[in-house]
């Protein structure tokens, strides 16, 4: 269920998040920012896991 949700966010934020925040993103840095930090979640996830 957590990860459901967490990938739904994570597909919203980095498809229309500069829609609803506003923020100019030209040279795709904050997507950038956004797919490595859900990478590295869960890459913690997986080592906490097991």
């Amino acid at each position: 269920m957590m990860v459901a949700l967490a990938a739904m966010m994570f597909v919203w934020l980095f498809g229309w998040g500069a829609d609803y925040f506003q923020w100019g993103d030209p040279t795709g840095k904050v997507q950038l920012a956004l797919f490595t930090s859900f990478v590295l979640g869960i890459i913690c996830g997986y080592k906490t896991r097991g």
